[in-house]
């Protein structure tokens, strides 16, 4: 349910396909994306997106009660995604909700459609966020805005998103690949060690 593309230019595409599902996220996918960030420290930029009109509402609802909400995967995934040396990109073809939320905000950038709802409503559920997570959202947008999501409950919507700092750009559906891998080409064009130079030097 993970459909991954290398490209010879050194870009890496990987898709949550589960449609049927709303590309929610069972342990073995989120697994399967934590070896691909992992195995990823080869590939010069890596895009994460998904199938279908939402990017991921969060854990299966079954394996969030059996466990998996309070699982350390997630934020086995999100720090392999923050540690990669290249250019990461989050294509956000829709929706983004709960605990998938982390792998974005660990992206050096987070492109969005128009149409896109953000919301975390783990505090509601009963549990706390993946711990990485507050702090990566409130360096982006605040630590009030990031407090009006996480304890406000709040639904945010793309074009007040891209306002907070949330996302990066608004692109519509059928040109967002096209502009992930047009950001990436300089990246892909450079010579490695000056890529990794400047990501680090904006760190």
């Amino acid at each position: 349910m993970i459909d991954l593309v290398k490209e010879d230019s050194g870009l890496w595409i990987a898709t949550i396909n589960r449609p049927d599902k709303a590309n929610s996220l069972t342990h073995e996918m989120l697994s399967e994306l934590a070896d691909i960030a992992e195995a990823a420290q080869e590939a010069r930029v890596l895009v994460l997106t998904g199938a279908g009109k939402v990017f991921s509402a969060g854990a299966d609802l079954d394996e969030a009660r059996a466990g998996l909400a309070t699982s350390d995967v997630w934020e086995r995934l999100s720090g392999n995604i923050a540690r990669l040396p290249g250019l990461t990109i989050a294509a956000l073809n829709g929706t983004l909700a709960g605990g998938a939320m982390g792998m974005a905000l660990a992206c050096d950038l987070r492109l969005a459609v128009p149409t896109a709802k953000f919301f975390y409503p783990v505090m509601k559920l009963g549990f706390l966020p993946q711990p990485s997570d507050p702090a990566r959202m409130a360096a982006l947008i605040g630590p009030s805005r990031a407090k009006l999501i996480l304890m406000g409950g709040q639904k945010i919507l793309a074009q007040e998103a891209l306002q907070f700092g949330l996302v990066d750009q608004l692109v519509e559906p059928d040109a967002l690949l096209e502009t992930a891998r047009s950001i990436a080409s300089d990246t892909l064009a450079a010579k490695p060690e000056i890529a990794r130079g400047i990501k680090n030097l904006c760190a």
